[in-house]
């Protein structure tokens, strides 16, 4: 199997490249893949369906962690695709790496976050680290099979990132963080962490000045990563809370600046939540996948399923769905390559993939009756993996929180 770097080196895919292509699309949109992408598409699927897919089961039923299958996608080139250049990496756009997310996704949603949820650790860095930071950061991860993590969320603050209670205080060339994370994918097995932290004691300061974004080592001494959640889906990634005791942090980790950590922490998610869209689509294809080829094989009433207009419509509706979000994800990625600020429609991608998601792995337990409430069968483990779609990196309600706001003040300005 070719690996990811194998293609990129033959086609020479610079750049300069991404220049002509984006002239290219200004002439109207194109809606078929470069030659290029289909390969990166390929190679994704192949991973998928004939490593990922056979052990999915394994991974969901144990809890594991799969970390063979996660150094085998490094090995392919198929994780740390947003590293720059100068740190080793192969700086690819973002449409290109929810591709490959999307066919991931379909074969294993848990395992998929194993291997691709790093990149939102590594984000931060990416969008704010000097060329030193990235350089030891990033670097490390190219050379070896490590991981990162994105730790803002606690116990007390998800979506409401004002009341973080996590605190780093200045003390000559160090600043001494306390306190306690929640919900960190990656919690245990990362090797370093993008740490968001409150910096200004007041507790009216806004919160474009109150945080500041730092980058911890797992050895650093007081970082304590917790037990292992039980997860309802998604088991296959490691999800924990993480604790910082005292834990001394060099001045050269802090990123961008003290007081920058807020724009530095959401700017992320314009990178990262058509990923998230893109998984999610992942696991609506494959819901309407096996409803599919389970109504062409089930009989009732002397026929096959698929011959019932009720059946036949939620095929039809599932199909709508998986389309319209796909487009959703690549609108928004496509957005975000060129230079545009892609907010609001990654957003609508995020918020919108996640509800198909969970619609169309919902009619698929329905199209298999009684054998999708069943574990033997694949459907009832993608009902249980779309619903964190809806919550993590910003709920449905966030979504539309920050889509009406966009959508209101372009009306205001109008």
């Amino acid at each position: 199997m070719a690996t990811f770097r194998q293609i990129y080196k033959v086609i020479n895919y610079s750049s300069s490249v991404r220049t002509l292509s984006t002239s290219t699309v200004r002439t109207g949109y194109n809606f078929e893949l470069s030659d290029t992408q289909l390969e990166f598409q390929q190679l994704a699927r192949k991973f998928a369906r004939e490593e990922i897919a056979p052990v999915a089961a394994h991974y969901d039923k144990n809890g594991e962690y799969p970390i063979e299958l996660v150094k085998r996608a490094w090995s392919l080139g198929l994780s740390n695709l947003h590293i720059p250049e100068h740190c080793g990496g192969v700086n690819e756009t973002v449409f290109n790496g929810c591709l490959i997310t999307e066919e991931l996704a379909w074969a294993c949603t848990g395992i998929t976050l194993a291997v691709g949820s790093s990149e939102l650790g590594q984000a931060p860095v990416i969008i704010a680290g000097n060329k030193e930071q990235q350089k030891k950061y990033l670097g490390r991860l190219i050379e070896e099979p490590l991981v990162a993590a994105y730790c803002t969320t606690e116990p007390g603050a998800g979506s409401d990132v004002n009341g973080i209670k996590t605190k780093a205080e200045k003390k000559g060339d160090e600043y001494i963080l306390n306190g306690q994370k929640m919900w960190i994918t990656n919690g245990g097995v990362a090797n370093w962490y993008f740490v968001l932290a409150r910096t200004n004691p007041d507790p009216k300061a806004p919160a474009n000045k109150a945080f500041t974004g730092f980058i911890v080592e797992r050895d650093f001494s007081g970082v304590q990563p917790g037990r292992k959640e039980e997860m309802m889906g998604q088991r296959a990634s490691d999800t924990r809370g993480v604790t910082f005791e005292d834990v001394r942090i060099p001045k050269e980790n802090v990123l961008l600046g003290e007081g920058q950590g807020f724009k530095i922490a959401m700017g992320c998610f314009d990178l990262t939540r058509p990923s998230v869209a893109a998984n999610a689509v992942g696991i609506a294809q494959r819901a309407l996948d096996e409803a599919t080829k389970y109504s062409l094989e089930r009989k009732t009433f002397g026929t096959v399923i698929s011959n019932h207009q009720a059946v036949a419509f939620m095929l039809a509706d599932m199909a709508v769905g998986v389309e319209t979000a796909r487009l959703a994800w690549m609108k928004s990625a496509w957005e975000v390559d060129n230079g545009k600020r892609n907010t609001y429609l990654a957003s609508i991608a995020k918020c919108y993939g996640s509800e198909i998601a969970n619609k169309c792995a919902a009619d698929a337990v329905q199209v298999f009756g009684g054998a999708g409430f069943n574990k033997e069968y694949p459907v009832e483990k993608l009902m249980r993996d779309a619903k964190i779609t809806q919550i993590y990196e910003g709920t449905t309600q966030i979504q539309k929180l920050v889509i009406s706001r966009i959508l209101l003040d372009k009306a205001k300005n109008a």
